[in-house]
């Protein structure tokens, strides 16, 4: 079973996090910040995957640091539990509707970290989410996961609908990523013979 479990403890935030890739969707999300619980519930029943998530932060001068380390612990489970990526698809890429919003992503799990990231987000907050730490969020990611993400509006104007279609969306192409290919299941996805 592809599985991590991270521990990451600083000054700012104290976190505990397990993953399951191959998974069916349950989660137990508390992040001590409700916009980005709730994101994630939807990432983990969108991609199947099983997600725990436990920190305590620093919300008390603001959600930022919560956000990104969280999305370096996401990152490293992520690319812990693939471990030398034998048999993995390796590219996955979903179009998405939310509503009026659609969103493009996709992804190699190629070892290169890369985000690109083009989701103008129209309002700075979300309730009391300040909506830049999406971002933040998935640069810290894609940086520790080992991996290239691409996210982008293609359509939308209400920026609740865009931040969930972009979890969605990039949800999917992760599943599709690092779903096992049964026609290359003991070898390397790359013609280097490592990612």
């Amino acid at each position: 079973m592809r599985r991590a479990e991270i521990s990451r403890k600083t000054a700012e935030t104290d976190i505990s996090l397990a993953l399951t890739l191959d998974g069916t969707g349950k989660s137990d999300i508390q992040s001590g910040v409700g916009f980005l619980d709730h994101m994630l519930t939807l990432f983990a029943r969108h991609g199947r995957f099983d997600l725990a998530v436990k920190c305590t932060g620093d919300t008390y001068v603001d959600d930022h640091h919560t956000v990104e380390d969280i999305g370096i612990a996401l990152g490293d489970a992520f690319r812990t539990a693939l471990g030398d990526k034998r048999g993995i698809v390796r590219y996955g890429d979903t179009t998405l509707p939310m509503d009026e919003s659609l969103i493009l992503t996709a992804v190699d799990i190629s070892g290169r970290s890369y985000l690109g990231f083009d989701l103008p987000l129209p309002s700075q907050k979300v309730g009391s989410f300040d909506t830049e730490l999406v971002k933040e969020f998935w640069q810290a990611f894609t940086m520790n996961a080992g991996l290239a993400l691409h996210i982008r509006l293609l359509s939308g104007d209400n920026t609740h609908h865009i931040i969930e279609g972009a979890f969605k969306s990039a949800a999917r192409s992760l599943r599709k990523a690092v779903a096992i290919d049964p026609d290359f299941k003991d070898e390397i996805p790359s013609t280097k013979g490592v990612l």
